[in-house]
């Protein structure tokens, strides 16, 4: 796997489907990104939590690849870092090729095991009408094939700014291809 660059970072403290961009986050082991409204051990999306709020939090930390946006507006669509919710926004990671596990070194101590996907919702369309339907697809045999970035959990915390390095991690073998989480 080839390592990449962190090329952006936000959070945001209230729920809101963008978040701002910043000049560095922290990211704190077990929780997630530091004033972040995502950040907790428990689930803290409001789909999971009216679901069950005592399940563990395994979306601590959203990545997305620059490279979407690149695709994306191929099609007419302007999309910038931090317009999808993410907390960062990486270049030269084939972060959906990515097996569940993986470990990505972001910066110099911070390290975050990536549980799944993220399954896109409506609230793209709301975004920006159609973006969806780029986002979300399907693959030649009909499987379907989510884009819209990968979930986290944070192993060590540190410190996380654009241009820090993304050095993958991949687990032992045989390994497990991405499921939404």
């Amino acid at each position: 796997m080839d390592d990449g660059i962190v090329t952006t970072v936000s959070s945001n403290g209230t729920y809101s489907f963008t978040k701002p961009n910043r000049e560095s986050i922290t990211l704190l082991a077990g929780l997630g990104v530091d004033g972040d409204v995502h950040a907790g051990v428990t689930v803290k999306h409001r789909s999971r939590v009216a679901q069950d709020p005592t399940q563990p939090n395994l979306r601590q930390v959203h990545l997305i690849h620059a490279e979407l946006f690149d695709e994306v507006a191929e099609a007419g669509f302007a999309v910038a870092p931090g317009d999808l919710g993410e907390n960062v926004t990486t270049r030269g990671v084939d972060l959906l090729a990515l097996p569940t596990g993986t470990r990505l070194h972001l910066g110099a101590q911070a390290v975050v095991e990536i549980t799944g996907l993220r399954n896109p919702c409506a609230q793209i369309d709301g975004f920006r009408h159609g973006l969806l339907k780029q986002v979300v697809g399907r693959d030649a045999d009909g499987a379907l094939v989510r884009k819209a970035g990968i979930m986290g959990i944070v192993l060590t915390g540190g410190e996380v700014r654009p241009g820090d390095p993304v050095r993958v991690e991949l687990p032992a073998a045989p390994h497990r291809p991405l499921e939404r989480v």
